[in-house]
């Protein structure tokens, strides 16, 4: 149960801020990180790595600063984001040596299981510059693993994998969070992150803006609207009962779901008011579903706040 600690970090080159004071904690499972380009992503990312020095703050595995700690690396494995790779070698051959900087008693077994992992034996044997974006990418991930680490870092590792290879790395990395290892990935498609990450960390323009379940932080966000469809037994009445108590802004009948869009101001006072009204009305409620939280709706929130 491996925990990584970001404490009062920034981060400059030059006179350009890439990270601000940012504090956050990293723990067991699959935690995603978010934010638009030159947010500060992949800085942070090396920073966890050991790759980059905090330029104040520190950085911490298990209370232990990461930075010019070779130690750390035994229990940190990282796919980057960057193309570089050798490419003369064989995705083994790659593997193998990575196994060996490790120091591990058996390379090559260590090197066939991490191949394995990410389903790349049939390609073994080829050299790394006639391999695909999403082979190049499973090839990197076998490297991160290959000496069994108990963090996980991440950097876009879904870009260039056809739809089969995303769902593949998906299972893998939820069974890894379900095992305890620490998992940390960013990506900038939504859906990924909605579909496999607990718990999500948000960086806006070097800070951070957001932290938590992301339906959980769409709810503390009181100052914009909430947004619901609601159906029921009469959708007309209950919009006539409604638009007049104050939780409620707005409210459109959508014919084409046949139901209520409806726009809350107040979102205690409309979860309080909504099943009660429709009690005293005799309106039977047979779906009252949010359609502002999934997590392209937080993040567009949380960036242009």
């Amino acid at each position: 149960m491996t925990t990584i600690s970001i404490d009062n970090v920034s981060r400059w080159f030059g006179n350009v801020v890439a990270v601000n004071d940012i504090t956050m904690t990293i723990g067991p499972g699959v935690t995603g990180l978010l934010g638009p380009n030159g947010a500060g992503k992949s800085t942070l990312i090396n920073m966890m790595a050991g790759f980059l020095a905090p330029s104040t703050g520190t950085v911490t595995l298990d209370g232990t600063p990461i930075w010019r700690n070779e130690q750390s690396y035994r229990e940190i494995g990282i796919v980057p984001e960057r193309e570089a790779m050798y490419d003369f070698l064989t995705a083994r051959e790659f593997v193998v040596a990575n196994a060996e900087l490790h120091g591990l008693a058996d390379p090559d077994a260590a090197a066939r299981r991490a191949l394995a992992t990410v389903e790349m034996e049939y390609a073994q044997d080829r050299q790394i510059d006639t391999y695909s974006k999403g082979m190049r990418q499973r090839a990197k991930m076998a490297s991160a693993l290959v000496h069994d680490p108990s963090v996980l870092l991440l950097d876009e590792p879904f870009n260039g994998m056809d739809p089969r290879q995303r769902l593949h790395l998906m299972e893998l990395l939820r069974r890894m969070g379900a095992e305890g290892r620490t998992v940390l990935f960013s990506s900038h498609i939504l859906e990924e992150v909605e579909q496999l990450a607990h718990h999500i960390e948000v960086v806006v323009a070097g800070r951070h803006a957001a932290s938590g379940d992301f339906r959980k932080i769409r709810r503390l966000m009181t100052d914009r609207p909430h947004r619901y469809l609601v159906r029921s037994s009469d959708d007309r009445l209950l919009a006539s009962v409604l638009i007049a108590h104050a939780s409620t802004a707005a409210i459109e009948l959508d014919w084409s779901e046949r139901a209520l869009r409806v726009q809350a101001i107040d979102f205690a006072g409309f979860t309080e008011f909504l099943p009660r009204i429709a009690r005293d009305h005799g309106i039977r409620l047979f779906t009252v579903s949010p359609s502002d939280e999934s997590l392209e709706s937080v993040f567009s929130y949380l960036v242009t706040a």
